[in-house]
């Protein structure tokens, strides 16, 4: 462990001593009073605590951990009802965390048309014609991942092929990163959405050169069609969010960073919390749209033990759409089209003023920023709360993709966290030059500039816009490559992080955005037994894509057992 990434993190944990417990837990002690309920030895344990970073085995009573140290040691705790994991050659790790992903989002993809990695629209649209023909007419098609980048010329397509496709239902497919939908004639009339129809603030209608609509709606002119889909009720919700679950903790994550969902998602995930039915930690932020006002009238949860499987403590918000839209908010206009800048969602004052307005009521700010504008808008807009109102409040950015030079340092400065995910790198990396251009190539995903300016750093996936596995984080972040090992050395190989560095980013740093850093994101005694088990040790090289996940341990319960060997 590098002196740096100790310094990391005791300034995420403070001084405990290995062995001591966190504030607020009972003393933590080598001889056990009492039998430990599940005893795990591995090949390794990389527990992330400065003071004692690699054990061989870890016991776990009800839903702390007691002992961290030698199998030998370990033995100590073991009863008559103690279950009993040796692993040789695995690995255990902190339970990992995505500190950005779409939980019901993934479950709506689970349930939803995929037209992900179709090569052209006419073979999206082939997708679609094979759906229609099992739903009653005028029934809605809804779906995601097409992506124009992967299509012959990388043109954003038009409704005709949907027409053809589907011309008696209604169809509504997001693209690949959520912020543009691609509707047929259908879908627009009933939405009302014609030549008339103006762009609303903050969105933007594709036309054609006689000013037609073609189909295409980025960011928030993409409500003029989705407010016309029939809403989910809470039992698909709850079906849902289970089916994502199961997905999430087959990846190796024992919780979520849930980022923006809507009042009525907020009410099932309670209530599966509530039956002791959720089977992963969901830190949830509400879509802030329309709520800011009704904010003063709430409460954020807050959760002392560590122990909660919901909690809803933060605000997400939009001030940009994304890069691969043209969405993305620049400074300069776009390279590869020199006609737009993006979209600024929120401008510099909206932004101030929600910033204040969440702060005012306790409530953790998350803003989706991908390009340097909208950056710098929304750093400008934490900055006027006063000093240290944001980072007291951890304050965060979401994305954080592309930087001005001039603005990278500000995030340290105001002790807002970075939240990036480094999949985002290596999918967008074919086309952001042409995007971009050279020069601002400086300032994006600039994971290793911001860590050594004295950010800090929060990883996640975005899933279900890229796959949920926080192994594929890991490696694109230690090695700056798609999963086929491209580019030769990585793409833009000075941004690469060690593999520790990469590790606290998705188990640590997620337990310190949560304002739990004192009970979970390391291996250690008091902490909450939150385990992530690997079928071997990590390297920091391409076998971190196939890398198995082993078991999974939530709360001290096994949420994911060993296959049999």
């Amino acid at each position: 462990m590098s002196n740096a990434l100790r310094a990391t993190l005791l300034s995420l944990f403070g001084s405990l001593a290995p062995g001591c417990a966190s504030p607020g837990l009972s003393a933590a002690t080598s001889t056990p009073e009492a039998p430990a309920d599940l005893v795990i030895t591995a090949g390794v344990v990389r527990t992330m605590d400065p003071g004692n970073p690699r054990a061989e085995a870890v016991a776990v009573r009800g839903e702390r951990i007691v002992f961290v140290g030698s199998a030998a040691g370990a033995k100590a705790f073991v009863g008559p009802g103690t279950r009993v994991e040796e692993l040789p050659g695995r690995a255990v790790v902190p339970g990992l965390v995505d500190g950005h992903a779409h939980l019901y989002g993934l479950g709506v993809a689970l349930e939803t048309l995929s037209v992900r990695g179709a090569k052209s629209a006419e073979a999206a649209a082939a997708i679609v014609a094979e759906a229609a023909k099992a739903r009653p007419r005028a029934e809605w098609i809804t779906g995601r991942g097409w992506d124009q980048n992967l299509w012959p010329g990388a043109a954003f397509p038009t409704h005709a092929p949907l027409d053809a496709a589907a011309p008696e239902h209604p169809v509504a497919l997001r693209r690949v990163d959520g912020h543009a939908l691609w509707a047929n004639a259908v879908a627009m009339r009933a939405a009302g959405v014609g030549r008339g129809t103006q762009d609303p603030p903050g969105g933007r209608i594709l036309r054609d050169a006689a000013g037609e609509p073609t189909g295409v709606f980025v960011d928030n002119a993409m409500g003029l069609i989705e407010a016309r889909i029939p809403a989910d009720p809470p039992a698909v919700r709850e079906r849902r969010i289970l089916r994502a679950a199961e997905e999430a903790l087959s990846s190796g994550l024992t919780a979520v960073h849930e980022m923006g969902i809507d009042d009525e998602t907020v009410a099932v995930y309670r209530a599966l919390a509530a039956a002791g039915r959720l089977p992963i930690r969901v830190y949830a932020y509400l879509a802030g749209d329309g709520q800011l006002e009704g904010l003063k009238a709430r409460t954020p949860d807050v959760d002392p033990t560590g122990t909660a499987m919901f909690v809803l403590r933060g605000v997400k918000l939009f001030a940009d759409g994304a890069l691969g839209s043209r969405g993305a908010a620049l400074l300069e206009p776009y390279a590869d089209e020199p006609s737009t800048s993006g979209l600024l969602l929120m401008d510099r004052e909206a932004l101030a003023r929600a910033a204040r307005l969440v702060a005012d009521a306790g409530f953790q700010l998350a803003v989706h920023a991908i390009g340097d504008r909208a950056n710098r808008a929304v750093l400008d807009a934490f900055e006027a709360l006063g000093p240290g109102r944001a980072a007291a409040l951890r304050f965060r950015v979401e994305h954080a993709q592309i930087l001005s030079p001039d603005d990278l340092p500000r995030f340290a400065a105001l002790g807002v966290i970075a939240s990036m995910q480094p999949t985002h790198a290596t999918s967008d990396m074919p086309w952001a030059p042409a995007r971009l251009g050279a020069d601002r190539l400086k300032g994006a995903y600039a994971w290793r500039s911001l860590l050594s300016s004295g950010a800090r750093l929060v990883f996640g996936s975005d899933f279900p816009v890229e796959d949920a596995s926080p192994l594929l984080g890991i490696y694109a972040a230690v090695t700056r490559q798609d999963p086929s090992g491209q580019p030769p050395g990585g793409w833009m190989p000075e941004e690469r992080l060690d593999l520790d560095e990469a590790l606290l980013a998705f188990t640590a740093a997620p337990a310190y955005a949560a304002f739990a850093e004192g009970q979970r994101g390391r291996i250690a005694p008091g902490y909450v037994a939150d385990l992530t088990v690997l079928g071997r040790d990590l390297s920091p090289d391409r076998s971190l894509v196939d890398t198995p996940i082993d078991m999974v341990v939530v709360g001290g319960r096994v949420a994911r057992a060993p296959a049999p060997r």
